[in-house]
């Protein structure tokens, strides 16, 4: 079995990989950022770009099966995702102990949060990808849930033992806060298939609109999820964007404005899952990448970062409703 550092993950391997199921590399392996997997964007003869995805070995096969079920569901509606290539009818091919897929190549532009033309945009993008999403369920990928999130990435930041022995108290202490509120809040209500991390990132614009280029973290979960993250700026700006995100939203699928109440405690499990993964890493690549990580200034941002999520958490939620 191949290790989770990709260190047998060599070029060689990969061009024999891909040219094994039938894509011929006509270049360099030009790395692109991810720290989960490892992708690379390369040419054929014809000068086709495609980009391939060797999957972390620890990755469930059915999870990553179900995802590319879910981009050809929705490719076959015509929606603007990028779905992985098919050779004989399969996209997920293995090699020398390694899973990979291979995409077409597909840019585009940063998506503006600021640009309510193009927010407006997306919410119609999210409503077409949910009505498609609502009509089926995921059987083997997971939900959003408080006891992953938040109990279980709890544990794993304590058992990583890396905050350091001064800062124990005060960051356990407000992490232990933050998760009690922020578990209370967090109301499970009718869920679906999602993208799942539908942040500005994530996303590339287009002349003809915007486009995921897959599905990594498809989870299932409420539909504020797919919405909440394309938010930014103070309590009024979040409330003009999320308005012009449903307005175009509503077109397609049903919003139940009460899951605004629960963006906080959405972002409590984001922020809180993050540390956890970060606490998890065991690439040599990692520590290259993310340099700031385990140093005492982070663990006291952090500290800092969940006072402030607090406060968040005991606000008024946002409403389009009058009061």
């Amino acid at each position: 079995m191949a290790q989770f550092d990709f260190k047998s993950l060599s070029p060689d391997t990969i061009i024999d990989g891909l040219e094994s199921v039938g894509f011929n590399v006509d270049s360099g392996l030009l790395a692109l950022n991810s720290y989960e997997n490892r992708v690379y964007q390369f040419h054929d003869e014809n000068l086709t770009k495609y980009v391939t995805k060797f999957y972390r070995p620890q990755r469930q096969l059915a999870q990553i099966q179900e995802e590319h079920d879910f981009s050809f569901e929705l490719d076959e509606q015509e929606l603007p995702i990028v779905a992985p290539l098919k050779r004989n009818g399969i996209s997920l091919f293995e090699h020398q102990g390694y899973h990979f897929a291979v995409f077409p190549c597909r840019g585009g532009r940063i998506f503006e949060v600021d640009n309510l033309d193009q927010l407006e945009w997306m919410g119609r993008f999210v409503g077409r990808i949910h009505a498609v999403a609502s009509q089926k369920s995921f059987v083997h990928r997971p939900s959003f849930t408080v006891e992953e999130m938040l109990y279980q990435a709890s544990k794993i930041i304590e058992q990583s033992n890396f905050v350091p022995k001064s800062l124990v108290k005060p960051f356990f202490t407000i992490l232990e806060q933050v998760i009690d509120v922020a578990a209370k809040q967090y109301k499970v209500k009718h869920e679906i298939r999602l993208h799942g991390d539908c942040h500005a990132g994530n996303i590339l614009w287009r002349d003809e609109g915007p486009h995921f280029v897959d599905l990594d973290d498809c989870r299932t979960g409420l539909t504020i999820q797919d919405l909440w993250m394309m938010l930014s700026g103070d309590r009024q700006q979040q409330l003009l964007q999320i308005d012009t995100l449903l307005m175009g939203y509503e077109e397609f699928f049903s919003f139940e404005h009460s899951q605004l109440s629960l963006i906080e405690s959405l972002r409590t499990m984001r922020v809180v899952n993050y540390m956890a993964w970060l606490c998890k890493r065991q690439d040599p690549a990692f520590p290259r990448n993310f340099p700031w990580f385990n140093t005492e200034k982070y663990w006291e941002q952090q500290i800092l970062m969940l006072k402030e999520q607090m406060s968040a958490l005991q606000q008024p939620p946002l409403s389009l409703l009058p009061c």
